[in-house]
């Protein structure tokens, strides 16, 4: 393989890493408060108050939907890069024009692939944060949605009701079903389980399905390695990520027959409260199974 080939391929490597962070993990949480309140007869609560990061809108999405540039590229027999020659940079020019309208599609594809995912809104359109702030505002519980730039939000959101069936955060109109932070699965004999993948950062040994973290991180992974060979600019990629930092608790008068927490539930009364530190060392997703009273 030339060197021109290999620039070609990191460019369709940087696209594949960042379709594989963005479907693995397209919705990241940031700083925030987040409770979830059980109580017997089965009404609950739920808040989010704080970060939520939509990568779609962020420079990582932008780099991969970014359109390759023409650089003419030649090693010598050592392999290393040396200076080509006016043919070859010619030859080079004319297969990169033969390839322009293969290019466009790619593009064009990409494009409307991550507008699907984003309930139909192209990330790379100015307005793109304005119109999802809007969407966001016309569902039931968004409260306050503030763009605070690079795809960051600062939100507020609040619902209650009665569990006669699961309850997934968040859940938006359009936008693919694989970015749950939090949900509860009503079981028979009124229990509930607990589950929030979306607080969890699994190591690198561990699969994505330990926590929506883990897609997120493979696909950094894959577009760090590719920008290395390009330039070098991973660093720069991995300190634009949201900084995740947060507190989720679970608040209920029911019997608690299971938990992930470190200290267990503390109790006040008849009120248990269990609580998990949200950082970028937790390795396990936290849960909890509540038996309520009918």
């Amino acid at each position: 393989m030339n060197m021109h080939q290999t620039k070609r391929f990191s460019g369709a490597a940087i696209l594949a890493a960042c379709a594989m962070m963005l479907s693995g993990c397209f919705i990241l949480p940031g700083k925030f408060t987040s409770e979830l309140v059980l109580k017997n007869g089965g009404d609950f609560a739920f808040t989010y108050d704080g970060e939520i990061n939509f990568l779609g809108l962020s420079k990582l999405a932008q780099m991969g939907a970014g359109e390759e540039t023409f650089s003419p590229m030649c090693e010598g027999e050592d392999e290393f890069p040396r200076e080509c020659t006016e043919a070859e940079t010619a030859e080079q020019r004319a297969e990169w024009d033969a390839a322009a309208p293969e290019r466009a599609l790619k593009a064009e594809k990409q494009a409307q692939q991550m507008a699907a995912m984003m309930g139909g809104i192209d990330p790379t359109d100015p307005e793109a944060a304005f119109k999802l702030e809007q969407l966001l505002l016309r569902h039931q519980g968004w409260n306050s949605v503030i763009h605070k730039g690079e795809g960051l939000y600062d939100v507020e959101y609040a619902i209650e009701g009665s569990l006669t069936h699961g309850m997934a955060f968040p859940v938006i109109e359009g936008f693919a079903d694989n970015s749950t932070f939090v949900k509860t699965i009503i079981r028979k004999d009124n229990i509930v389980r607990v589950n929030a993948p979306g607080f969890a950062m699994p190591d690198e040994n561990s699969p994505p399905s330990t926590g929506l973290l883990g897609g997120m991180m493979s696909g950094m992974a894959g577009l760090a390695t590719a920008m290395a060979s390009e330039g070098g600019e991973s660093t720069d990629l991995m300190s634009s990520m949201p900084e995740i930092d947060g507190t989720f608790t679970i608040v209920t008068d029911g019997q608690i027959l299971a938990n992930n927490t470190d200290e267990g539930p503390a109790a006040q009364d008849g009120i248990q409260a269990l609580s998990w530190a949200i950082t970028p060392q937790r390795k396990t997703a936290p849960t909890a199974l509540v038996k309520l009273a009918p």
